[in-house]
């Protein structure tokens, strides 16, 4: 624990910092997220195909439930699209604020 003359504790660095291939198996686990976040798109896909025909239907029929249902799967699709499109960047973005922070 450091201690400075004031009586003040400070906090303390570790001096940690990311190192790309510092595990064994990185490259195995890079492949695998890759996949996870494929499948995600592709399941985001489904859901939106899905959405789009139940607002749809809903609206054709006068199923005001059904087509707020569909309305609602769309947006959520769409949201879920953006962010898996997006985690790259948005984890490289919040890391770099990350090490701004003293």
């Amino acid at each position: 624990m450091n201690v400075s003359q004031s009586g003040q504790f400070l906090a303390f660095n570790p001096g940690i910092k990311p190192a790309d291939g510092g595990l064994p198996g990185l490259d195995v686990l890079k492949d695998v997220i890759s996949s996870i976040n494929l499948f995600g798109i592709i399941a985001v896909v489904g859901a939106l195909a899905v959405s789009a025909l139940v607002w749809a239907w809903g609206h054709h029929s006068g199923g005001h439930q059904a087509e707020a249902n569909g309305k609602k799967g769309t947006v959520v699709a769409a949201g879920c699209a953006l962010l898996l499109g997006a985690a790259n960047g948005i984890v490289s973005f919040f890391s770099a604020m990350g090490t701004q922070v003293n």
